[in-house]
């Protein structure tokens, strides 16, 4: 018999063609009378024109937004959001727009609901990292931050670059593979993890092929969905170590990172987590010991960058970014073996497939 613990995080899903349509509604039964969105500069047209649904309710448009969610662009939207007297925050974006949102309610307490356009599954935890004017990132698990409202609507995905899709779908996928891995892990967070990679995976294959294919545009955003549910209950891992150190410390793009190292970090907790490469396995249909080769596998068939090299870093750098992975440890099943990891990072740079090393 096993015991476990599972964390369930409460949500409203919105999912549908055509459901934004809904947000007015939506911001209602939250209360929001003085509504304040949040997104990235370049999305402020399309924000423009979901506002004007809302009416007399909207209070104003913070694209103070930033990758990370550095300190230097949490404090502009604090301090907007409290000039406002903001009391509903919408999101419309991916990650860094939901970042954004978390860092100000985690300060002021404001509902949030996110209209989501990338995969990253950002919108289904109460978790967020915040950089300092340091270059310090700190990590913070507050339920003031989960999301009360998510809106799926696969319409707003249909003109999203292909690699962009990609690249947020692998983010996603590393949060259910993590997951597996986990200090937590549990038969509840695993149920959401295999149908999340299985869902993910086969909607990023068919997207390759149409990226205006709307059923794949919602199997995605379904398996998005599912993929982020279990981050809150099992954790971060390694994986997730490795892709902070090289994004936020080299400067890599956030989801192609966990793409290139996706396959790799599996492949380093192989002979520890028997179950969960069976688990990984089933969802891509291969035997457990081919788990992380089915990952690698999906960068081709999902046109994916396969190397750190094909992302911009140089070779110079992995001696340091070894170094750097090995302070600060995540949680991770087995021990951080500096000499593995400076290995698995050759491999990745290379984009050759895992070895297990």
């Amino acid at each position: 018999m096993q015991s476990f613990t599972h964390l369930a995080m409460p949500a409203r899903v919105v999912h549908g063609a055509g459901r934004v349509a809904d947000l007015a509604d939506e911001v209602a039964a939250l209360g929001g009378e003085r509504v304040m969105f949040c997104c990235t500069e370049s999305r402020v047209p399309e924000v423009e024109k979901l506002a004007a649904a809302l009416g007399d309710r909207v209070a104003g448009i913070c694209d103070t937004a930033k990758i990370f969610v550095p300190l230097k662009a949490v404090e502009p939207g604090r301090e907007m959001a409290a000039e406002l007297n903001a009391d509903c925050l919408v999101t419309y974006g991916g990650g860094t727009a939901v970042g954004l949102a978390k860092a100000i309610a985690l300060e002021q307490g404001q509902p949030i609901l996110s209209i989501v356009t990338t995969y990253s599954g950002s919108e289904t935890t109460a978790l967020q990292g915040i950089i300092g004017h340091d270059g310090v990132r700190v990590n913070y698990r507050d339920t003031r931050m989960l999301p009360r409202t998510l809106i799926y609507d696969p319409e707003l995905m249909l003109d999203l670059p292909l690699d962009v899709s990609v690249a947020s779908g692998f983010n996603s996928i590393s949060h259910a593979v993590s997951s597996y891995l986990g200090k937590d892990a549990n038969p509840v967070a695993d149920m959401y993890s295999e149908n999340g990679i299985r869902t993910m995976s086969a909607a990023m294959v068919k997207l390759a092929q149409d990226p205006r294919d709307i059923d794949a545009r919602s199997d995605a955003m379904h398996g998005a969905w599912l993929c982020g549910m279990t981050l809150m209950s099992s954790g971060t891992t390694i994986h997730h170590k490795i892709a902070h150190v090289l994004g936020g410390g080299f400067d890599l793009p956030h989801g192609p990172t966990h793409a290139v190292v996706l396959p790799h970090s599996t492949s380093y907790n192989r002979d520890q987590a028997p179950d969960a490469m069976a688990g990984i396995g089933r969802a891509f249909g291969v035997s457990p010991e081919d788990a992380p080769d089915a990952l690698f596998d999906l960068l081709g068939k999902s046109g994916a960058v396969e190397s750190l090299r094909g992302l911009g870093l140089p070779e110079s750098a992995l001696d340091e970014a070894a170094d750097r992975i090995m302070i600060d440890r995540y949680f991770n099943l087995r021990d951080y073996d500096r000499t593995a990891i400076r290995a698995l990072l050759q491999d990745a740079w290379e984009g050759r497939p895992p070895r297990g090393v």
